[in-house]
């Protein structure tokens, strides 16, 4: 067995999980892939021809703060989609949302700070944290309240114990679970009572189901606003995503840029600045995991998983498996290894109650959730 560290770092289990799949993949297998958060399709076909187009010349460092054009269309996007003047040089393009998130704990926080998270929640919040020193506070959430964090909560977790920062993501991973202007309102004005600084992770906007998904900046200019272009835009592999930053933190968090990673990657930046434009392309994608989500949710019901409504927005659905085991990296890793479907377990995002849920992602085909739902039919009987 591989030894772990002792110091409260996990694996990232759906990465586990991956390259579990790929090694049955090489013998031969099919595997159908509900493991990892990432859409099937490539960027759009306007992505594609840029970056070929721009292949041939030399690939230097941009600013560190990344290409001028990428932060002017972002600055675009925020007054085009949520009625909100960003200025460009308060956002900095960074290596995915993970750079991002990195370069916002070192700006905004003193050494060892604690910074609240909720449960369940992205694994890499949990172990970044704790790999870069730095103290947690988990913030529980239920699932008779849909999974979604309110100013109570946070008032409630920072009573027991004090945090300097919240780091919070709506849409969610891995429950999908959204606030809507008025919870995202209610968050803003208890981080601003308590004094503690938010960080929001708006990784999954535009994968809203329920309408236009609001961002922080719309509330407040005091949170650090983390996005990607992973996700909605499909370029998980690019590495590509930004940062939104308050006047007062930005030249801190240039500056580490500059010592951490440099810039983000450029072809990566030249890619993203024309997939800013391809909107209608990233709709028809969503379009496509809606029809997922809902064959997803009626076929996990019918086979005995334990889910409620459908998620508000990403492309996950968070099934309770009690009547099947108790045992959540077990039970993926028998239905991997037995039915050839990869799911990640609930222990990645909670390591209190996750070995009741399992987590599947829709972000692939539909042939892909047919064929998981009728080996998983056959896997339970």
């Amino acid at each position: 067995m591989t030894e772990q560290p002792t110091d409260g770092l996990m694996p990232f289990h759906a990465m586990e999980i991956l390259k579990r799949a790929k090694a049955i993949e090489a013998t031969g297998r099919i595997v159908c892939h509900l493991e990892v958060g990432e859409p099937g399709s490539p960027p759009a076909p306007r992505v594609i021809e840029a970056v070929a187009r721009a292949l041939p010349q030399a690939q230097g460092y941009t600013n560190a703060k990344g290409l001028a054009e990428l932060r002017d269309g972002l600055a675009a996007y925020y007054a085009d989609q949520h009625g909100v003047a960003v200025d460009a040089d308060s956002i900095l393009a960074t290596m995915g949302s993970s750079a991002g998130f990195i370069i916002a704990f070192h700006t905004a926080f003193r050494p060892g700070a604690r910074i609240a998270i909720t449960r369940p929640g992205y694994p890499a919040y949990v172990n970044t944290l704790l790999g870069l020193g730095f103290g947690m506070v988990e913030i529980p959430l239920e699932a008779d309240n849909g999974w979604r964090l309110t100013g109570a909560a946070i008032a409630a977790a920072h009573a027991a114990e004090r945090f300097e920062g919240l780091l919070f993501a709506s849409p969610a991973n891995p429950t999908g679970a959204a606030v809507d202007r008025a919870g995202l309102a209610d968050i803003v004005a208890t981080c601003r009572r308590l004094g503690v600084r938010l960080i929001s992770d708006e990784i999954y906007h535009g994968l809203d189901y329920r309408g236009p998904s609001v961002s922080a900046l719309e509330l407040t200019r005091d949170a650090i606003v983390i996005n990607s272009f992973s996700k909605y835009y499909c370029m998980t592999g690019w590495r590509i995503g930004w940062m939104v930053l308050p006047d007062e933190l930005v030249r801190r968090a240039e500056i580490l840029q500059q010592n951490l990673f440099i810039s983000a990657p450029t072809l990566s930046q030249i890619a993203a600045t024309v997939a800013l434009g391809e909107r209608d392309y990233a709709e028809e994608q969503k379009a496509a995991y809606a029809v997922n989500r809902g064959l997803l949710d009626h076929g996990l019901h019918a086979l005995g998983f334990d889910i409620g409504s459908p998620a508000d927005g990403a492309f996950y659905a968070y099934a309770g498996i009690s009547r099947f085991s108790n045992d959540s990296m077990r039970f993926c890793e028998r239905l991997l290894d037995e039915a050839g479907v990869a799911a990640t377990p609930g222990i990645d995002f909670d390591r209190v109650g996750g070995n009741r849920y399992v987590r599947f992602s829709y972000a692939g085909t539909r042939d892909s959730i047919d064929m998981a739902l009728q080996r998983m039919a056959a896997f339970l009987r």
